[in-house]
């Protein structure tokens, strides 16, 4: 089936028609005018999404329904792909939720297309407070081969994203062993030295998780592990840019040092798309949303339980804050992640992509969805 659509390129600013066919982008044609205002963009592509509006991924209760209903709230904030995010708990319960979201794939063909793959945060992380985070100390464990292997067997072998802490003993064969097996490995949620880090990424290793995060609140000023990832021109870095896990000069700082091998990340939760209000969490216990749409531990304020933010919200927030442009933050929320998994995947909009496309109002102070199309396919219209 052909269609089309007419709207201002996100990178180039020119009118353009874009013409799909079969859930392919066929041709880009370059217009000398447009009716539409309207801005068309790839979609977004969120590679840790630990929940959404009341459902949560890391649930012992979560059914196939639930990751529809997840991918579908997807759309409504321009996500096209993301990767659901099962993070540290127990043996029982991380197997749980993996065969869960392998199910839904296996029977939807919607999701199937959506969920790209699976983000494994943990159990593998730092026991020191701080670096752990708010993940539960009782199931944080060394890599374990044969455990990882029975998770990706239950995932038939979706599992494409893991982060780990390299300074436990093993760490380096285990991310040797990721990486032959197809799997991108993070680092994440970690206290390892200067040595620890560089064998991981002599290893494999090939990106930081949510840089800056989940690290002590005090640390020595040099060397310590948020230099060590910064410099490495090997490592990508993924970053929540909602005003709470990062402060603004910090953000400046890491998209000037890596301008083109950062990617945003929502680190969403299920509280995200929720009023304020005090919930329970299997991440952080007992957490707080307060109406800023701040996600907290109840009862260590300082430590963040997740995200209650959209992708949508974190582009929104480097515009606002004139971090970067409005071209420069939808390539990190689209194209970047892309390039991180495959590092031939073209730039922006091209002929011969699918056809995961966003038509966006960008007269406003925000940009906001009009519609999301998924494999040519209109899945979301405001």
């Amino acid at each position: 089936m052909k269609n089309s659509l007419e709207g201002i390129h996100f990178q180039t600013g020119k009118p353009i028609q874009v013409i799909t066919r079969d859930g392919i982008i066929q041709e880009i044609m370059e217009l000398e005018s447009s009716e539409s205002k309207n801005l068309i963009a790839p979609g977004f592509v969120d590679l840790q999404v630990n929940g959404f509006q009341g459902i949560d991924f890391n649930d012992s209760n979560l059914k196939e329904s639930d990751v529809l209903k997840v991918t579908r709230a997807m759309f409504e904030s321009g996500v096209t792909t993301y990767f659901p995010t099962i993070i540290t708990n127990s043996d029982d319960s991380i197997r749980k939720s993996l065969k869960t979201i392998s199910l839904a794939c296996a029977s939807n063909g919607l999701i199937q297309s959506t969920v790209q793959g699976i983000h494994l945060e943990g159990p593998f992380l730092s026991k020191e407070e701080g670096p752990r985070g708010a993940h539960p100390l009782k199931y944080i464990q060394a890599p374990n081969w044969e455990k990882f292997s029975a998770w990706q067997e239950a995932a038939e072998g979706r599992i494409k994203l893991i982060t780990l802490a390299p300074e436990w003993e093993g760490s380096f064969e285990f991310i040797e062993k990721c990486v032959e097996s197809g799997v991108n490995v993070a680092i994440g949620h970690t206290a390892a030295n200067t040595t620890q880090i560089e064998a991981a990424i002599r290893a494999g290793a090939t990106l930081s998780t949510h840089l800056g995060n989940a690290a002590h609140l005090m640390l020595p000023r040099h060397p310590n592990y948020l230099w060590d990832q910064l410099a490495s021109e090997k490592l990508w870095m993924s970053l929540i840019a909602d005003g709470f896990h990062l402060p603004d000069t910090v953000l400046k700082v890491f998209l000037k040092v890596k301008p083109k091998t950062t990617f945003l990340i929502s680190d969403a939760t299920s509280f995200a798309g929720l009023p304020p209000g005090n919930y329970q969490s299997p991440i952080g216990g007992e957490v707080v949303l307060n109406k800023n749409g701040r996600l907290y531990m109840e009862k260590n304020p300082g430590l963040l339980a997740g995200s209650a933010t959209s992708l949508l919200q974190c582009i929104n927030y480097l515009v606002d804050h004139h971090l970067t442009s409005v071209q420069e933050a939808i390539e990190m929320a689209s194209v970047r992640p892309m390039q991180f998994l495959d590092r031939g995947y073209s730039r922006g909009l091209s002929s011969g992509s699918i056809a995961d496309l966003l038509v966006l109002d960008f007269n406003r102070a925000n940009l906001e969805i009009l519609q999301t199309i998924k494999a040519g396919e209109l899945v979301y219209s405001k």
